[in-house]
């Protein structure tokens, strides 16, 4: 077996740069191309065009290609896909992690939104630490709640980062190939409040077994 470096693109010149975006262009019929669809398609990498040319939507502009519309999703759009990918894994995502097979957004995405891969995780998980601190301001929902019955995203993120998406009963997770759900421990139909401290990580084995018990 042969062992061969692959080819470094840092003196590739712009003109090839933009060529071969606006083949991918080409090729897919479109007339812009995400980040994702270059990364799939193209010769180099997305990344090699954003710092070359200083972002992506620049590269777009000079490969006469429109601009993706990346900026127009939210930051909730972003964390709540976080929490899906952390679902799907089983633990924190990593910047290589981010696939199109398993995140709607690649993590040039998140880069370009927070600056850094880092900074995307630091924000994310203050706007996480954040929502459970508000969740004492929520307003009861009848005279006998104080919480809706389903938990919301912000506190499904600290609960699969507390059990480390994690079954709690009989430490099934992703890689496993188990199915995760953010469950309540004391149950809502029996007086359990939706907040940190009542939910837990569950398969989905030890969640409908769970509620068999309790039927």
């Amino acid at each position: 077996m042969r062992f061969e470096l692959e080819p470094h693109h840092r003196n590739t010149k712009d003109d090839d740069l933009i060529a071969d975006l606006r083949r991918v262009g080409n090729e897919l019929g479109k007339a812009s191309v995400t980040i994702d669809e270059y990364n799939d398609g193209g010769i180099y990498h997305a990344t090699t065009l954003t710092r070359r040319f200083g972002s992506w939507f620049e590269a777009l502009e000079r490969a006469g290609l429109e601009k993706t519309r990346n900026l127009n999703i939210s930051n909730e759009e972003l964390f709540e896909n976080l929490v899906e990918v952390w679902m799907k894994l089983g633990s924190q995502p990593k910047y290589n992690t981010l696939g199109k097979a398993i995140s709607r957004y690649s993590s040039g995405t998140y880069e370009k939104r927070f600056g850094s891969w880092r900074g995307a995780l630091e924000a994310f998980v203050k706007w996480a630490n954040d929502g459970v601190a508000q969740q004492n301001e929520v307003r009861p929902q009848s005279p006998r709640r104080r919480t809706p019955r389903s938990p919301n995203l912000r506190q499904r993120a600290v609960v699969l980062m507390r059990d480390g998406a994690t079954c709690r009963m009989c430490g099934a997770s992703p890689n496993t190939g188990a199915r995760m759900h953010v469950d309540h421990i004391v149950p809502w139909n029996k007086g359990g409040e939706t907040v940190i401290e009542n939910l837990q990580v569950l398969c989905e084995k030890c969640n409908v077994g769970k509620s068999d018990v309790e039927i």
